[in-house]
Parts: C-alpha cells; sequence; structure tokens
C-alpha cells in the first residue's frame, strides 16, 4: 500500500484526534504526527493515541529542541514508544525564533547546534539510560532514566527547510520533515541529503523524505484553492522563515506582499495576495480525485511519505479532517 501521513497542529481537540487516528489507522494510512505549537500536548496525545491503535506509527512534527529541554524530550519519547510498543518515530527541529523567544520566554540561538546536539543527547540516553552532556548549546551534569525503555534506539526525523539544516539531517538523521513542498523539492533535498551524508560515511538513500502538506478537498478546485488561501498566508505572514521559503519556490512578489500586509495588520490584504499559482505549487488542493493524483505527484518527484496537513480551525474542525481523512485514503 502507498506511504500516506496525516498531521495535527491544532483544530480538533485531544479526543477528536485521538478519533481521526484511529480512522487513518483503519483506512491504511502508514503514520499520524502531531505538532507542538498550540494544538494540545503532542506526548499526551500520542500516547492517548498509542493505547487506542495497533499498527499506524506515530510521530512528533516537530517537538522544538529550545522549549522542551533533551532529557525531557528523552523521556516524553521513550514513553510514547513503550505505550505503542515501538511504533514511535521522533520528529525533532529548531522552531522558529518570533515563537521560542515571546512565547517560552527562551533564548534562541546556534539553532542547528542545538538540534545537532540534542539528537546527540537523546541518543545517549536512550542507550545508556545515563548522560553527563557538555556542548555548545546544552550542558547536563547528570540525568539518569529510572526506567528501562523499550527500544534502546528509535528513528529520530529532523525538520528542514533551507540547505545548512538539510545537510545536518543527511548527517545524524534517519528522516527529514519538510513541509510545503514544492513538485522540485524532492530531487533538490535528495542533493542537499548526499552532500551530508557523505561527510559523515552514512548512505543517504536510507534516509526518509517526508513532508507535511497542506491539503484541502472541496467539491470544486476553486473552492479549495480559496480554503487554503488563509492557512497559507499566515505561514508565510508570520513566519519569516516560511516566508524565504514561499520566496525561493519563485514567488518573490508574492511573498513580499504578503510579509508587507502582515507586518501593518491587514491579514485580509495579506490572504488577498496569495496566488491560485502559490496554493497550486505548495500544497494539495482540489476534488478527492485531484487531490489524490497531486499526492501521487509528490510521490513520483521523491517525496517517499506525503504527510497531509489539513488546516482547520474552530468548531466544524473535527469534520473537516475527517473528510480529509476519508477523500484521500490509500487505495
Amino acid at each position: 500500500m502507498a506511504r500516506l501521513g496525516i498531521s495535527f497542529s491544532g483544530g480538533p481537540n485531544a479526543s477528536e484526534i485521538v478519533a481521526c487516528v484511529k480512522l487513518a489507522e483503519e483506512l491504511g494510512y502508514e503514520s499520524a504526527w502531531v505538532a507542538e505549537g498550540h494544538g494540545g500536548d503532542q506526548f499526551a496525545i500520542l500516547s492517548a493515541c498509542a493505547t487506542q491503535t495497533s499498527r499506524i506509527i506515530l510521530g512528533t512534527s516537530i517537538t522544538s529542541a529550545f522549549v522542551r529541554s533533551g532529557p525531557t524530550i528523552a523521556m516524553a519519547a521513550a514513553t510514547v514508544d513503550e505505550i505503542s510498543q515501538g511504533r514511535f518515530i521522533l520528529g525533532i527541529g529548531s522552531s522558529h525564533k518570533i515563537q521560542v523567544e515571546p512565547e517560552h520566554g527562551i533564548p534562541y540561538s546556534k539553532p542547528l547546534t542545538r538540534v545537532r546536539e540534542t539528537v546527540e543527547l537523546v541518543r545517549e540516553l536512550l542507550r545508556e539510560g545515563i548522560v553527563h552532556y557538555q556542548g555548545e548549546t546544552i550542558s547536563i551534569e547528570k540525568f539518569e532514566f529510572w526506567f528501562e525503555p523499550h527500544r534502546r534506539a528509535m528513528p529520530i526525523y529532523l525538520s528542514a527547510v533551507f540547505p545548512k539544516m538539510t545537510e545536518v539531517c543527511g548527517e545524524i538523521a534517519d528522516g527529514i520533515i519538510l513541509t510545503r513542498s514544492t513538485l522540485e523539492t524532492g530531487a533538490k533535498v535528495k542533493a542537499q541529503l548526499a552532500t551530508g551524508a557523505a561527510r559523515a560515511g552514512r548512505d543517504a538513500g536510507k534516509i526518509t523524505i517526508s513532508s507535511l502538506l497542506p491539503v484541502a478537498v472541496a467539491e470544486s478546485r476553486a473552492e479549495a484553492l480559496d480554503n487554503l488561501r488563509a492557512g497559507t498566508a499566515a505561514y508565510a505572514g508570520y513566519f519569516p522563515r516560511y516566508n524565504r521559503l514561499i520566496a525561493d519556490h519563485g514567488f518573490v512578489a508574492e511573498a513580499a506582499a504578503i510579509a508587507e500586509a502582515w507586518a501593518r495588520g491587514d491579514q485580509a490584504a495579506a490572504v488577498r495576495a496569495v496566488s491560485d499559482e502559490l496554493v497550486d505549487a505548495t500544497g494539495i488542493a482540489g476534488t478527492a480525485g485531484e487531490c489524490r493524483e497531486r499526492i501521487q505527484a509528490y510521490r513520483d518527484s521523491g517525496i517517499d511519505l506525503p504527510i497531509l496537513a489539513p488546516f482547520s480551525r474552530g468548531a466544524n474542525a473535527h469534520t473537516q479532517f475527517e473528510a480529509v481523512i476519508r477523500a484521500c485514503a490509500p487505495e
């Protein structure tokens, strides 16, 4: 069966996410992923999913290397891995300065080093049960597990947007989590992963390339494109890194217009600045049939694991997520 994931970053509440993940497992999805952000505690939600499922892989997309300490990440990961009986993937990322500092009151610096050191610490703590760590961004005098992990090693995926972090993935990660990819992204990322993997003497072909892909299913393509416009504006308006990503995809004018409108507080103008071409290039929008064709196009382009990322808020978010899960289910 074709590989496919579903992700959650807010919208449905914890119980509704569990129900959606149960449905996804029944319909043949390979994996379900929960973001850090503002959508509820990801490890708690994934633990609840683990108790209600038996096959589907569960992952974080992502947990922040800044907001949680390395030992806390290791303990949480080991907990979900135990409850799921080895069905867990730990997705780690640097998050964003605009979130880490104002929202959590934590200094944000040297994100590549912080991610690299977090991975080293987590792996050592899982493997040995105890860690003493002195790095540039992390200093742990001593931390010890008072329990036996289900696995002494688990897959660790890293999020990346630009080449430097992608090369780090090539050096140390089991998989990469991209976001808002185009059909050209897969080939570019493979080359960057190969560069990093060569430095570490690794086989880049064994690194799973996954991508979070915004998705909207509707009765018409025009309606689906409209449904993704606000989410695209929010990401490109609020996050400088994603705005740059949109520009790098070739949508320089749109990225500038969205950023300018967002900066002056005119979210409606930011939404109007999102063209159909931008939405179409960086996500999946259309009827159920059109969406399934687009998912396959991403697979053919080099994305090993497309991860559907519906964007819905409000009282009917659960219904909209369920509709996407059903419409795009593997055949």
